[in-house]
Formats: structure tokens, sequence, C-alpha cells
């Protein structure tokens, strides 16, 4: 017999004994071992050295071998993973920062709750003609370059400006994975990020991942206010600013065109980086689009982060952030440590998609659904909740901000709508800080069809009364 099959025999039969043993026994000598089971010393270290690694035994220098406690987990048992609570100390993540579901929502279900398009709003054939043409490129697999593709970055650029050249773009795996790189690459842990208040709650959970403090800005029917964004820069010393100017998550809010020039000029005062989310692009509803503020930026103060993943498809994991100066050789640099590029096959049909006329097509077709199903819901609940207070009408985006009357709040009426078959967004995740009143955000573009809006509401009511 082999030195190996040795040492798999009696660790095979030590099992056996400690599993007659109570926790904290002692286990026979090394020299009781040799003698008892016919082997040298050698195998003996070995089958010790195994039985401790897998959790089975304990080694104490100069006492002994004793029988380890025994961990939940073995024989169906739950187990025990409480230590990470203290290894995990510090490190907490806000996990309602994501926007959609987390799990499945039951059978019967209205969706007016996440931030994706339906099914039957994207643009699956497009897709799918798109992916299978970039799959047979001879190249399709081929590592891709750090920045991305060349004709995406085009694309983006010329999405973004004339102002704006490709050299000034980073595709990235999405808006949500761009926003996490910049976060961790401008400010460091501690510091302070001057955001809108209310605000997307995808950005709080990666400003509070990457160690940051949000602090609040006002915002009124014209977007976020000049005059208090100054007062926040000189109060905190911060040195981001994270805003959405065009239809703003959640309350679909286009910052004025007068604001616009003010919001970077006071940025720019304070030596800040202004974030611009333009995740909303593509999804107005049929009115002209301001231009993104990127485009008239000439000192390197708004750094952009776009996506294809709302106008498209959730999966279509495809954005770009767009950069100049030294910000943009440190997120290059992050993304080398990150994961080194985007897979190529998902650019390749990014840039597949983006080159055909569908793509316009449904970008038309798209505008024309959002407006549609914004004011079938709109009209709904003015019919089925009169009392409620809308914000203005939004001209572009996913979603219907709306402040609930006194009495109400919307932990309760989220609670009491899944119950009547409806889901939908409290208000006071949005907010960095304690919101002024309670609100809910609803969206008209994650339900199968606009009747289905017609039925949400009609089900809200109902919620709404069963809490009152």
């Amino acid at each position: 017999m082999n030195d190996g099959s040795s040492t798999e025999a009696l660790v095979a039969t030590l099992r056996s004994e400690i599993a007659g043993l109570a926790p904290g026994d002692r286990l026979p000598s090394s020299r009781d071992l040799i003698t008892r089971h016919g082997v040298g010393p050698v195998t003996v270290s070995r089958a010790i050295a195994l039985l401790a690694a897998e959790g089975a035994v304990v080694t104490r220098p100069g006492a002994g071998t004793y029988v380890a406690a025994r961990r939940p987990g073995r024989g169906g048992e739950a187990s025990d993973t409480s230590w990470q609570a203290v290894a995990l100390a510090g490190r907490d993540h806000d996990l309602i920062g994501l926007d959609g579901p987390s799990t499945a929502l039951p059978a019967g279900t209205i969706a007016l709750s996440g931030g994706y398009l339906h099914e039957d709003l994207q643009p699956t054939r497009a897709l799918g003609a798109a992916l299978a043409r970039a799959a047979r490129r001879p190249d399709a697999w081929h590592r891709a370059p750090a920045a991305g593709l060349a004709p995406l970055r085009a694309v983006f650029a010329r999405q973004a400006g004339a102002g704006v050249a490709p050299e000034d773009v980073l595709v990235t795996g999405g808006g949500q994975g761009a926003l996490s790189l910049l976060f961790r690459a401008v400010a460091a842990p501690g510091s302070p990020v001057l955001v809108e208040s209310p605000t997307y709650r995808g950005a709080l959970a990666a400003a509070r991942a990457a160690g940051l403090r949000p602090v609040p800005v006002p915002m009124d029917a014209d977007g976020i206010r000049p005059d208090l964004l100054a007062d926040a820069f000189a109060m905190t010393g911060a040195r981001l600013l994270y805003c959405q100017p065009t239809f703003h998550n959640p309350t679909g809010t286009v910052l004025a065109p007068e604001r616009r020039r003010q919001v970077v000029d006071v940025a720019r005062a304070a030596g800040a980086f202004l974030i611009e989310d333009d995740f909303a692009r593509h999804l107005g509803h049929g009115r002209p689009v301001p231009r993104p503020l990127v485009a008239d930026d000439r000192d390197g103060t708004v750094v952009q982060v776009t996506s294809l993943t709302k106008p498209a498809s959730p999966s279509l994991r495809i954005g770009a952030l767009i950069a100049r100066g030294p910000v943009m050789r440190r997120l290059q640099a992050m993304r080398q440590v990150d994961d080194f590029f985007v897979a190529r096959p998902l650019q390749e049909a990014a840039v597949e998609l983006l080159s055909t006329p569908a793509w316009d097509r449904h970008l038309r077709s798209l505008s024309t659904a959002l407006r549609d199903r914004c004011a079938v819901l709109a009209d709904a609940l003015a019919r089925e909740l009169p009392d409620w207070t809308p914000a203005r009408p939004p001209a572009g985006g996913l979603h219907l901000w709306l402040r609930l009357p006194g009495g109400l709040t919307d932990g309760a009426v989220a609670d009491a709508a899944r119950a009547h078959g409806v889901s939908v967004n409290v208000g006071h995740s949005y907010f960095p800080a304690e919101p002024p009143a309670p609100h809910l955000r609803l969206a008209f573009a994650a339900a199968p069809t606009p009747a289905d809006l017609d039925e949400a509401a009609h089900r809200l009511a109902a919620a709404v009364r069963s809490v009152g």
C-alpha cells in the first residue's frame, strides 16, 4: 500500500471514529495512532492535516488533537454565516438602490415599478438581428480595445454633440457600472457628493458604496436650484455634483434653459466635476430634447454618463463615459484594473444596432408609445384618485412622480398596492436625506399594455381605500 492510499484509509477510519465523539474530545496521540493502525508517522501527520483542513479536528501544539465544534450546514442544516457580519463591518451597500425588483413579481401583478421597458416595447427583432450579424464577423471574439470599439465611440460622440470627439469616449458596461467607476475615480472615500433631491436611487447606492456622502440640493419645477447649489458647494467643499438635467429620474423634470449654463458655471467656480447622467436622451415623448451639457463644456467640468440600456433592453449593457483631460486618463486606468474591456460581441452588436434604420424606427415608435402610456396612466389616476397631487406631466422618461395627500405614507400605500396586485416604488428611497413629503414613483413603461395601466389605477384606488 503506498503512502497516498494509506493516508486516505486512515482519514476514512478517523472520520468514522470522530463521528462517535463529542466536540472537544481528544483524539489518540500520534504514537497511539501509529501503533493501532500500523502506519508510519508521515501518514499520521498527513491524515491529521487533512482532517484539520476539513474543519473536523483542531490541533493544539503541545496538547494534542481535538474534535472540532460541529458546524451547522452538514446533514442539510442551514450554515452559520454570522461571522461575516464582523468581517464586512463598515462596508454596507444600499441594496434598495437597485432600479428594479430583485425577485419576480407574483402572478397577476401589474408592474408600475422598475426602470426598464416592457418586452413589447423593446426592439427585440432588431437586437436579435444585430447580434447575429455581429457574431458572423471574423474578429467578433478578438480582444476589444480598452476604451471601446472605434465605431461605437464615434456614435456616442456624435450623439453628444459637435464638440465631442471619439477620443473623449470610454465605452462601459452600462450606465450603472459607469457611475460606480466615476464615483470611485473622482472622489476619495468620505468626500461629499452633491445630488439633486430627490434623485436616482441607484446613484445614491453607488455613491455610498464608494464611501461618499450624498448631500441634497433642492429642486423645483425647473430643476436643481443654482443659488442653493452654490451655497452647498461653499458649505461642504464638495468637488463633485451628480445631476440629471434631462428627464430627471424620478420627477421627469428638464433643467430650464437659463439654468443649464448657470449650473455648469457654479460647478466650475467651485473647482468641481459635474456628472451629467444623460440616461434618458432617447426616452423623449416627441418634443425637442435639449443639448447635453457636455456638448458646450470646454474646460472638462462636465463628465457625461449615457447608456443604451433604457431605450433598448436591460441586457444591452452598453454605456459610455465622456470626459476630457486627466480624469479620462484616470478612468481608463481604472478600467484596466476593473475589467480590462467590455465584451466585444456585445459592442459589435451595439454598433450593428445603431447603424441600421431599424434603430431610428424603434426610437420614433418608442416616443409615441411612451407619450400615449404616460397620458393613459395620468388620466386614469385623475379619474380614480383625484385628490393626489401630480408633478408637472413629464415630457420624457418612464415614470410619473406623485405626492401623496396627508394621512398616507408611501410604505403603507405600497404594501396595500401589492396586496391588490400592483407594484409601485416608494418615494422615500429617492431622497438622500429626510423626504419633505411622501411620494410614489409609478412606471408607465413596465406594464404589458395601456389597458393594464387603467386597471392598475383602479386597483391602486382600492388599495388606498383599504389603507384609509
